[in-house]
């Protein structure tokens, strides 16, 4: 696992990498909470969206099993009227949350820039 610098680290460079950057997380799945942030706007609840959606990627693993699929969970997209969210799971316990502004990015640059940049977490 990354160091929390490690992390931080990566973040500022998804921050530069992608257009409309609102904020960024590493969440533990077990407990729903951040384990580094970076923010650009004070007036996102980042801890509030990092624990709810704890409970959207523990409701798709859970469906998941019960459809007996052997597929793993890799990333999800949540699209809002205004932004754009990706869940990019980071090994077992983790996951990356970003949210960016939809007028101004691109979902292509967000994902390629997630991955990046979680390479070395897990």
């Amino acid at each position: 696992m990354a160091t929390e610098k490690e992390v931080l680290a990566a973040f500022d460079k998804i921050q530069s990498e992608v257009p409309g950057f609102i904020a960024c997380s590493l969440v533990d799945i077990d407990s729903g909470m951040t384990l580094a942030v970076k923010s650009a706007r004070p007036d996102f609840d980042l801890s509030a969206a990092s624990a709810s959606n704890t409970e959207i990627v523990k409701q798709k693993q859970k469906t998941i099993r019960a459809l007996g699929l052997k597929s793993q969970l890799e990333d999800m997209l949540l699209t809002l009227s205004d932004q754009l969210h990706l869940i990019k799971l980071v090994g077992q316990t983790s996951f990356v949350y970003l949210a960016a502004e939809r007028g101004t990015t691109n979902l292509a640059i967000m994902r390629n820039s997630v991955q990046k940049g979680t390479a070395g977490m897990s």
